[in-house]
């Protein structure tokens, strides 16, 4: 397998962080992210967080790169092999939480992986992709989110997006509820071929196109007036997204498998959540829409 270079990827997640940091900070126009580097035994990050703005109530983005001596099971689907192997991984995992309701919460996250075999020889792979969880959903946001996203698929193979569109519907569904977190987006793992230059560029694209994604709606939906009844589904839905990142989840996995820094792996909890017991909305109301008309898998592409 053709070498990687490791800098290369830890220059862009830098670099990348530093753009949708500096990008949201813009768009929010109140709060800013406050910086936290850290170190631990087996490596060292930077957390970026901002708290409290006028659009975003809670946004995280995180940089990471550490090692160790055993991979943890929740670090790839299929080289279980590895699990006793040194390795090596960095990343970067981005969610956020926008105060308006009508603004979709937003996840982005790619990590890179090395590790070495018994005859010290390094194999490595890219996983992660990009989501949108609506809590009010428009049609056109939802286009608009596929339509990037299959956008930044189609230079790499014409069948890219329709794969892990599938994926990401398969993985981000939250099986105790028998229902998907939100909308989807792409979502891939164990990515190694062609070779590396080819997959680093397909990963450019995704960091870089999370933005194009993403900005547009929150923009377009920032100055729209809401009240208490917003409010508490927003809080309500949020629940969901809390249960799958602590059951579910492979990053936040991962992050504790590893012995990873707590603060930073839960960072992209929201800041305010509701349950209710057994609550259903009526069926008649703009919340049960969310359900009956984007909580399902759809093909957005061809939608007017």
């Amino acid at each position: 397998m053709k070498k990687y270079n490791f800098q290369l990827i830890l220059s862009f997640f830098s670099d990348l962080q530093n753009k949708i940091c500096d990008t949201f900070s813009k768009v929010d126009n109140h709060s800013i992210f406050k910086e936290d580097k850290w170190k631990t035994m087996r490596g060292q990050g930077r957390t970026r967080v901002l708290k409290n703005g006028k659009i975003f109530e809670q946004a995280s983005v995180n940089i990471s790169n550490i090692s160790g001596n055993s991979l943890p099971h929740a670090s790839t689907n299929k080289n279980k092999n590895f699990l006793n192997r040194f390795y090596k991984a960095t990343g970067i995992s981005v969610v956020v939480h926008p105060k308006n309701p009508y603004i979709p919460t937003s996840h982005l996250n790619i990590r890179f992986f090395s590790v070495k075999s018994a005859k010290n020889i390094s194999t490595w792979w890219f996983g992660g992709g990009f989501d949108l969880t609506p809590y009010y959903g428009f049609t056109e946001d939802a286009i608009h989110w596929h339509r990037t996203a299959e956008k930044i698929c189609r230079p790499f193979g014409k069948d890219l997006y329709e794969k892990y569109k599938k994926w990401c519907d398969e993985y981000f569904f939250i099986k105790h509820r028998n229902e998907p977190r939100g909308i989807g987006g792409l979502f891939f793992d164990d990515l190694n071929t062609p070779d590396f230059n080819q997959v680093f560029c397909f990963i450019q694209a995704i960091g870089n196109g999370y933005i194009e994604a993403y900005l547009p709606i929150v923009n377009l939906r920032k100055s729209y007036t809401w009240k208490q009844r917003e409010r508490d589904f927003q809080l309500y839905r949020r629940s969901r997204y809390v249960e799958f990142n602590l059951l579910l989840d492979r990053g936040t996995l991962f992050g504790i498998q590893s012995k990873g820094r707590i603060e930073s792996i839960l960072s992209s909890m929201p800041p305010l959540v509701k349950w209710k017991y057994d609550w259903k909305p009526h069926p008649k109301s703009r919340e049960n829409k969310l359900y009956t008309d984007f909580l399902t898998a759809k093909n957005w592409l061809n939608k007017n």
